[in-house]
C-alpha cells in the first residue's frame, strides 16, 4: 500500500540534501538562480549540514550523508526535499538510513539518476511514494526549463491526474557548461515498439541503478508494475540490453504490466531501430505495451514522475497516451 506526503504548498520549506554528489560542485550562480525559482514558487530553500561536504569522489561520508537525510524527514518544517545531483554512490547509504523515521515523517523527495537507489528503497522499505524529477541544480537552467517546471508544479503541488505530453523541442547539450549557447531540436513525440494497454503501479527510474537493487531488501516489487526506465550515455545498446535482460530475469517480472522508456542521450548511440530490435528480441515483452522516448532521463525537458505512484498507458500505432497520478 502507498503512502504520500501532502502536497507542496506556498510557504512550505524544501530542504537541499546530497545523498550523492556534492552541492560543492554546482557553480554559485546556478544555485543561485535555482534558489530564486524555487523561492518564486513560493518556497522557502534551506541546505543540509553537510550538502557542501566533498570527497575524492565528489561526495561525502556515508554518516554526514545519512545525517542530512534524518535530519531532513525529521524536521517538522521540512516539506520537500530536493537532492542536489546524481553520481554513483547513493545505494552506500541505504541500510543506514532509519526507515522508521522515514515513513513517521512523510515527506516529498525528488531527484532522478542515481537517486533511483534512495527512492527506490524508500518505497520498497516504507510505501512512501517518491518522486523521479529535477534535481536542485537543474532548477539552474535558464533556457528550455519551462517545460520541467511545469511537469514538476503539476506533481507536486495539484491533486489531479497528469496527462503526458512531448515537449515541444528537447535538448542533449551539456547546459551547466555553457547556459546561452544552448542546441534544441524538435520533438517529434514518444513511439510505440509494442501496442497495448495497460495500468498499474508506477516503478523505475535509471535502470543500472535500480538493478543494483536486484536480491536486496530495497528492490521494489514489480508486481503489477508500468516500468519506468532510462539511461545515460554511458549505457550503449549492448550495455542496455544486458541490464534489461538482469530486470527481466527478476522474480515477479511476469508480473508487469507495461513498459515506458525515456529518452536516450546521444552519446548512447541508442537508435530507434536499435531499441525495437532489443525489445522485439525478448519473448518476456511480447505480452507489453511498450514506449519509448518519452521525456524523462538524462536529456532535458523532463516530466516529474511518482514512484509508487499510478500510470496508465494506451499505445497504438498513431496514438500515444500516458497519465500518472498518485
Amino acid at each position: 500500500m502507498s503512502m504520500k506526503a501532502a502536497k507542496l504548498q506556498p510557504g512550505d520549506e524544501i530542504r537541499i540534501i546530497s545523498p550523492s554528489s556534492s552541492l560543492a560542485i554546482i557553480a554559485e550562480d546556478q544555485m543561485k538562480r535555482a534558489v530564486t525559482r524555487l523561492n518564486a514558487l513560493g518556497f522557502k530553500v534551506t541546505f543540509a549540514a553537510n550538502a557542501y561536504e566533498k570527497d575524492v569522489f565528489d561526495s561525502s561520508s556515508v554518516a554526514s550523508r545519512i545525517g542530512d537525510i534524518h535530519a531532513a524527514f525529521a524536521d517538522p518544517l521540512v516539506k520537500g526535499i530536493l537532492t542536489t545531483l546524481g553520481g554513483y554512490n547513493c545505494n552506500q547509504l541505504l541500510r543506514e538510513l532509519d526507515y522508521d523515521l522515514i515513513a513517521a515523517h512523510p515527506k516529498r523527495l525528488c531527484g532522478y539518476s542515481d537517486i533511483t537507489a534512495l527512492s527506490g528503497a524508500i518505497y520498497a522499505k516504507t510505501g512512501l511514494i517518491t518522486y523521479s524529477g529535477p534535481h536542485f541544480s537543474t532548477f539552474g537552467m535558464i533556457h528550455g526549463f519551462d517545460y520541467t517546471l511545469d511537469y514538476f508544479k503539476k506533481m507536486m503541488t495539484e491533486d489531479c491526474t497528469v496527462a503526458i505530453e512531448p515537449s515541444g523541442q528537447w535538448s542533449d547539450d551539456s547546459w551547466y557548461l555553457d547556459q546561452e549557447n544552448r542546441v534544441f531540436e524538435p520533438n517529434s513525440g514518444p513511439y510505440a515498439i509494442n501496442g497495448g494497454e495497460a495500468e498499474g503501479l508506477l516503478i523505475g527510474g535509471n535502470l543500472c541503478t535500480l538493478n543494483l537493487l536486484q536480491g536486496t531488501e530495497f528492490m521494489p516489487s514489480l508486481q503489477d508494475a508500468i516500468l519506468f526506465l532510462e539511461d545515460d550515455f554511458e549505457s550503449h545498446p549492448a550495455t542496455f540490453d544486458r541490464d534489461l535482460v538482469s530486470l527481466i530475469q527478476q522474480p515477479g517480472f511476469e508480473k508487469v504490466r507495461g513498459l515506458v522508456i525515456g529518452r536516450f542521450q546521444r552519446g548512447s548511440g541508442m537508435s530507434r531501430e536499435l531499441l525495437t530490435t532489443i525489445i522485439r528480441s525478448k519473448k518476456e515483452l511480447a505480452r507489453l505495451p511498450v514506449i519509448a522516448d518519452v521525456n524523462f532521463g538524462h536529456t532535458s525537458p523532463i516530466i516529474t514522475f511518482p514512484v509508487g505512484g499510478r500510470a496508465a498507458l494506451k499505445a497504438g500505432s498513431g496514438d500515444i497516451h500516458l497519465r500518472i497520478w498518485e
